[in-house]
C-alpha cells in the first residue's frame, strides 16, 4: 500500500479540480478533498482494488461534493453571499475573475444532471459506458444528456456573443 504522502501528492491537485467543478469554490473543494483523504485512510482496508485508486478517490470526491451541495451549510453560504457583499480585496476578486474562463462560467449554468456527464466525459475522459455505470444511468440517457449539455453551452456562448456586440 502507498504511503499517505504518496497518495496525497499523486492525487490531490486532480481531486481538488474535480471537487471545484461541482462546488464552484476552491476553499470548499480543498476541504472536501481533505475529508476524502481522511476517510480513505481511515477505511483503506475497504478498498478492494476493483477499480484504480484514482477512480475510487474520484468517485469519493464526487459523492462528497454532491453531499455538500445538498447540505444546509451550502444553502446557508449561498444565501449569505447573496445578502452580504464579499469582504475580499479588489486584487483577490480580480485574480479570481481572471481564473474563471467563459467556458467555466457557462458550464456552471448547466443543471448538475448535464454538467456531471460533461465533466466526466471531457475532463475525466471516461467513456459513455463508464459514465453510465458511475451515474447508474442507461447509456442512451448519458448520450442524450451530453448532447443537451453541449447544445445548452452553445446557446450560452451565442448569447454572450450577441451581448458583446
Amino acid at each position: 500500500m502507498s504511503s499517505i504522502n504518496e497518495v496525497i501528492d499523486e492525487h490531490s491537485r486532480y481531486l481538488v479540480r474535480i471537487a471545484y467543478l461541482y462546488v464552484k469554490n476552491w476553499s470548499t473543494a480543498e476541504d472536501i478533498v481533505q475529508e476524502v483523504f481522511v476517510t480513505y485512510f481511515q477505511k483503506s482496508d475497504q478498498f478492494r482494488n476493483e477499480a484504480s485508486l484514482k477512480t475510487y478517490l474520484t468517485k469519493m470526491t464526487a459523492n462528497r461534493a454532491k453531499d455538500y451541495l445538498r447540505s444546509w451549510k451550502h444553502k446557508k453560504d449561498v444565501l449569505f453571499d447573496t445578502i452580504f457583499v464579499s469582504d475580499k480585496g479588489a486584487d483577490e476578486v480580480l485574480l479570481e475573475q481572471e481564473r474563471l474562463a467563459s467556458l467555466e462560467k457557462n458550464l456552471f449554468q448547466l443543471p448538475l444532471k448535464y454538467r456531471e456527464p460533461l465533466i466526466l466525459f471531457y475532463y475525466d475522459e471516461q467513456s459513455i459506458t463508464e459514465i453510465a455505470a458511475y451515474l447508474d444511468l442507461n447509456e442512451n440517457t448519458v448520450k442524450t444528456r451530453l448532447r443537451r449539455a453541449k447544445q445548452q453551452l452553445k446557446e450560452f456562448f451565442d448569447e454572450e456573443e450577441v451581448e458583446s456586440n
